[in-house]
């Protein structure tokens, strides 16, 4: 991880900086050391360069094992790029997928680091905002960290999905917004209505930086449904990176 964050501080940093004058905001918001939860929307494969570009520590995400168990010089490659731009594997033994992630993110979080969370749970398959899964109270909750909203800005724009490259003459950018109190509920992260009026609350804060149009339903159901599957609308916690 190391390695790659300062690649992109040398190398990545100024060619971004240069080609697309990325407008970024509120950085003071984000802690300049110990732990914090960056909760994000997630537009974009371009989300992992332009949201941790203008900090000046690196922020690590949650990812789904299967990026790092692929063979031969592809599955080098993308172990490669997710170690590289911060990615954790998410270590499923002794417990579900959501116990899991919520352990890896703790784990994370007790080392002193930033975690950033995309409570939808996948990308957004349009530009608007989607209802996020409550994985992200549990997790504010157990680890009672600040919690500090993060919108992302143009991305969909700058890399919609399918493109392999991002767009020249698009302006992205990331909002950082104050940090989120949610201490009048701790003891609670196991009260489902309590999990649900936090991850609203997060997702209305996310909603306020980034201006988008909300949509009360779950990302993943959508996306299943625009190429023609039906999938059971469960809120399976979304701590992981479900690119």
């Amino acid at each position: 991880m190391l390695w790659f964050w300062i690649l992109l501080r040398i190398v990545l940093s100024p060619i971004l900086y240069l080609g697309w004058w990325p407008r970024n905001r509120g950085m003071r918001n984000v802690p300049k050391r110990g732990p914090a939860l960056l909760v994000s929307n997630h537009l974009s494969f371009a989300d992992h360069f332009f949201g941790p570009l203008p900090l000046m520590r690196p922020i690590f995400f949650i990812g789904k094992g299967e990026y790092f168990t692929g063979t031969g010089l592809k599955g080098l490659i993308s172990k490669g790029f997710f170690t590289g731009v911060g990615v954790v594997p998410v270590d499923r033994t002794g417990g579900s997928a959501g116990e899991a992630a919520l352990q890896t993110g703790l784990r994370i979080l007790g080392e002193g680091k930033l975690l950033g969370i995309y409570p939808e749970g996948t990308r957004a398959p349009d530009n608007r905002l989607y209802r996020g899964k409550t994985g992200v109270a549990r997790l504010a909750l157990k680890s009672r960290v600040p919690v500090i909203p993060m919108a992302m800005i143009n991305t969909f724009e700058l890399m919609p999905p399918g493109r392999p490259y991002p767009r020249l003459g698009i302006r992205p950018g990331v909002r950082f917004g104050a940090p989120l109190d949610f201490s009048r509920y701790y003891g609670r992260e196991d009260d489902r209505e309590v999990l649900r009026e936090i991850t609203d609350e997060i997702m209305q804060a996310i909603r306020e930086l980034s201006g988008q149009e909300y949509v009360d339903r779950y990302a993943a159901e959508v996306k299943a449904e625009m190429v023609g599957q039906q999938v059971r609308p469960v809120d399976d916690g979304g701590l992981d990176d479900g690119d």
